[in-house]
């Protein structure tokens, strides 16, 4: 399990909040203190969120479920972006498309519509589209490229969302506390973490902030999906070791019984004697 430790928050300006005037008082269990007028988050609690999340996070990649990122805020989309396509998770990093989660069939349809796209630009019948019509089709898919780019693989609802700032993702939390999906989240000072699943209180501005947690989720991510493919690995290679003993056990010879044995040494007893006698 990834650990993230009180230096490297320090570092990262993690336990920096918003000015006194701009917290919510929600919030007061994390805050340590208030210094020139500013909160400062209590990194011990921080510590101790981000590694309930990271275990939980764990689990859902090792069942072979989805962790969907949700980043739209300018310090942080490339960040997710880079550390998420890693394990193959899928994030929104550009504008949270409103209905993505309630109502995800029309999202595939758009998903289908980029794929078919791709499909009749390998096709012959490309060739044969005028220049305009070609532009007017490669502006489409790069439109839903933008919006849909990272989700074309989400077949279906995924099973938590991971989001950098509540406030800024608002819709995105709505619409998974309206379908009953777990939600992962750095909650700042100024935030309501009220129905936030795994509250990670620390610094939702500082790059270094965000990329430090975003990592520590990654890196248990990652350790789910080696889990998993290491258990796979043995569910398969059980059946063949089984199968090898059965072979091995039907070829392996029968013990003689104990009293052939003891004939065999009688008559080579006898045999001496008469040979014995012969030469006599």
């Amino acid at each position: 399990m990834p650990k993230v430790s009180f230096q490297e928050l320090l570092d990262a300006g993690a336990h920096f909040g918003h000015l006194k005037r701009k917290w919510n008082p929600n919030m007061e269990p994390y805050i340590f203190m208030e210094k020139n007028g500013i909160h400062i988050i209590d990194l011990q609690k921080t510590i101790v969120k981000i590694d309930e999340a990271a275990a939980a996070m764990k689990q859902i990649a090792k069942s072979g479920r989805k962790v969907l990122f949700v980043a739209t805020k300018k310090q942080a989309k490339e960040l997710v972006a880079e550390q998420v396509k890693s394990v193959g998770m899928p994030y929104v990093t550009e504008r949270w498309p409103g209905g993505m989660l309630t109502n995800f069939p029309t999202i595939r349809k758009a998903v289908k519509k980029m794929m078919s796209i791709d499909k009749l630009a390998k096709d012959p019948s490309w060739d044969n589209l005028s220049k305009r019509e070609k532009l007017q089709i490669g502006r489409q898919r790069a439109k839903l490229e933008k919006i849909l780019g990272s989700i074309a693989d989400l077949t279906r609802l995924p099973a938590a969302l991971f989001i950098v700032d509540v406030m800024k993702e608002k819709i995105a939390v709505r619409e998974a506390h309206r379908l009953g999906i777990p939600v992962f989240a750095i909650v700042d000072t100024n935030s309501n973490p009220e129905g936030i699943d795994f509250v990670i209180p620390a610094n939702d501005d500082a790059s270094q902030s965000i990329k430090l947690i975003v990592g520590a989720m990654v890196e248990s991510v990652r350790e789910g999906l080696n889990e998993r493919k290491a258990e796979k690995k043995d569910d398969e290679e059980a059946p063949r070791k089984k199968s090898r003993r059965k072979v091995r056990k039907d070829k392996a010879p029968e013990p003689k019984p104990v009293e052939d044995e003891k004939v065999e040494d009688d008559e080579d007893v006898v045999d001496d004697e008469d040979s014995g006698d012969e030469e006599e």
